[in-house]
């Protein structure tokens, strides 16, 4: 007879995409799979494109400021949680695996309350406050870095690194270039904001897109309702909301990264080997997560940190030209980085520990 296991995770593409990364392994091992997530989220369009059974709960925010939201949001999570208990009562799963985010909150205490054993990945250096909240009621807790096992605790704690997704290995620059309609001798920068897009990128780059244009081609991942119409038709210039079905091949193409510092997305970065301007989300609009993992990989050679807060036309440029320049040294660094197979880790750890 097969397992079952429900996966959980939303908010944002990183807390999906792992959890789509381990779709395939346990498919193999032979898991009947099941995915919760909230209402509308990113999430929901993802897991059902892949016809995965989905089940949505309601999901509340919980904020560390001021908002009158503070006040109903903890009713959604309570409702939340007797929506989990009832889903998994109907899936009966024998294991649980949460990637993240404020949606798998109620998730993992109902899976704790049900006896289902739970296993939860944490991407970042320092446990988000979700996951703080969630590993009491953890099995295990994996993670990226080897600085964060300190915050977690010692009977817990297995350093797997992220799952990658294996399609994005396997990307074509020929498909690449016909899609894009570019040249194949200029090179190419492909510029990441984040799933949700990036303001302070976006508009970085496109102030100073000619004195950019001049040296590179751009491939522009804006975010939904961000793309600007007056740059359609610019020469070595394309700019999409959000891309999905050719990101492998955009990634095999380019020769250096503009991205956002979420674990996930530099991780899939270091296993593809592509030298990176980081610009971690600034620490007044997050909780600096993303600075400390852009400082890890900044001081293992991978790439360069840029913050927000220095992030003008003149310092995009110089940063964007020094890691093209040197992008054969980060590369190296990359090569030698010991890149776990976090995949076949994860699995071997859901195995296991299923009732």
């Amino acid at each position: 007879m097969s397992k079952k296991i429900v996966l959980t995770g939303g908010g944002t593409a990183g807390h999906v995409t792992p959890n789509m990364a381990l779709i395939p392994t346990l498919r193999e091992k032979g898991f009947e799979i099941s995915y919760i997530g909230s209402y509308e989220g990113i999430e929901k369009k993802l897991i059902e494109e892949i016809n995965i059974p989905y089940y949505g709960i309601s999901s509340g925010k919980l904020r560390r400021y001021f908002d009158l939201k503070n006040f109903s949001d903890p009713f959604k999570v309570l409702k939340g949680y007797s929506e989990a208990k009832k889903s998994l009562r109907q899936i009966q799963p024998d294991i649980v695996f949460s990637k993240g985010g404020f949606v798998t909150v109620p998730v993992v205490i109902a899976a704790k309350h049900l006896h289902i054993p739970v296993i939860i990945h944490e991407s970042d250096m320092t446990p988000g406050l979700a996951n703080k909240l969630a590993i009491p009621a953890a099995t295990k807790v994996c993670c990226n870095f080897p600085e964060t096992l300190k915050h977690l605790p010692n009977d817990k704690a297995v350093l797997t690194g992220s799952p990658i997704r294996q399609e994005l290995m396997t990307g074509s620059k020929a498909k690449a270039l016909q899609f894009l309609g570019f040249s194949p001798i200029k090179p190419v920068v492909l510029v990441m904001g984040g799933s949700l897009g990036s303001v302070a990128i976006n508009n970085a780059l496109r102030e100073d897109l000619d004195r950019i244009l001049e040296r590179f081609q751009i491939i522009h991942l804006c975010g939904e309702g961000k793309t600007d119409k007056n740059l359609e038709n610019k020469t070595g210039y394309r700019q999409f909301e959000y891309i999905k079905k050719e990101l492998a091949d955009l990634l095999a193409l380019s020769d250096v990264v503009i991205s956002r510092a979420g674990a996930n997305a530099i991780c899939e970065l270091l296993a593809l080997r592509k030298p990176a301007v980081l610009i971690p989300l600034s620490a007044a609009a997050s909780r600096g997560d993303q600075i400390l993992n852009a400082k890890s990989f900044a001081s293992q050679g991978f790439s360069e940190l840029l913050e927000e807060e220095r992030l003008t036309k003149d310092s995009l440029y110089n940063t964007l030209t020094k890691v093209y320049q040197n992008k054969d040294t980060y590369i190296n660094h990359m090569k030698n980085s010991a890149q776990t197979d976090a995949v076949s880790t994860i699995t071997s750890l859901i195995v296991e520990h299923s009732r």
